[in-house]
């Protein structure tokens, strides 16, 4: 290994935390949470090539990387970076923040850093929430990403007003679904309800509530892709854990039916803002 590979594989080691693996080198991949790599080609992509692009709930970065090594001109990345700016249930708004910061050391933002670092990207990342974007915080872009934030939202269709008032081309939203509210199981827009704890889990969409979401929102839905399972990463709990009992095995035979592998099950939908 060079010198300039041990480099990045120090800088990764470093970070407390990763939520997305990424390959930042030649043989050097993040240890995340979730591994979006599998899945990448099989969304409904439009063409970046030139194109000014935003990431909503970007964390490591991966779709804003991925915007990027598409032909992107421009990339905005935007997240979250105080935890205590997350949309706690009631029973988590405690103490969920500080467990959070301990979680990441107060380093949330690292991962992506070091990625960014590592890729010689020029990836802009600025701290908001998905319910601030607007014209006026940060312009208008021809293609939007959104993924996995839809769920940990307590108004969802908020934050989808909120991308509509920016996305001026196409909004690819790439969301977590619950295929037991989905065909052949269940019929018609309907979304699951948590609000509890501290994983965030808010409102998970059957398939159709997915699109309705959107449609909602101001939205014309196109393309789509899935269901299909975004899968665990080396550092997920579930990754070193086997877990026993019927019904984790039921869920893990739903999950390998209709999303095709083991992991957590989503939906994409590549849309265009209604006039």
């Amino acid at each position: 290994m060079t010198a300039e590979l041990r480099g990045v594989q120090a800088d990764v080691e470093q970070v407390p935390a990763w939520y997305h693996s990424i390959e930042l080198a030649p043989g050097i991949v993040s240890p995340g949470y979730f591994d979006l790599r599998p899945i990448v080609d099989e969304l409904p992509w439009p063409d970046v090539r030139g194109k000014r692009c935003l990431d909503v709930g970007t964390y490591d970065g991966f779709y804003a990387f991925e915007l990027e090594r598409r032909g992107a001109a421009e990339v905005i990345a935007v997240d979250v970076a105080d935890p205590h700016d997350w949309d706690w249930p009631p029973d988590a708004r405690e103490e969920g923040p500080e467990r959070a910061e301990r979680f990441t050391r107060g380093e949330r933002t690292r991962g992506f850093e070091v990625a960014r670092r590592a890729l010689g990207s020029a990836v802009e990342r600025r701290s908001m929430t998905i319910y601030g974007l607007s014209p006026e915080t940060v312009g208008s872009f021809d293609v939007v990403v959104c993924g996995s934030l839809l769920l940990h939202l307590r108004d969802p269709l908020r934050g989808l007003e909120a991308i509509r008032t920016v996305c001026r081309e196409s909004f690819l939203s790439v969301e977590e679904i619950r295929l037991s509210l989905s065909p052949p199981f269940g019929r018609g827009p309907v979304a699951e309800l948590d609000g509890s704890g501290e994983q965030l889990q808010w409102w998970v969409p059957s398939v159709s509530g997915h699109r309705r979401m959107l449609l909602s929102a101001g939205f014309s839905v196109g393309p789509t892709a899935g269901p299909f399972a975004v899968r665990y990463g080396p550092s997920h709990p579930t990754a070193s854990v086997t877990p026993s009992g019927w019904r984790w095995l039921r869920t893990r035979l739903l999950q390998r039916a209709l999303a095709g592998a083991p992991g957590v099950p989503h939906a994409a939908i590549l849309a265009t803002p209604r006039a």
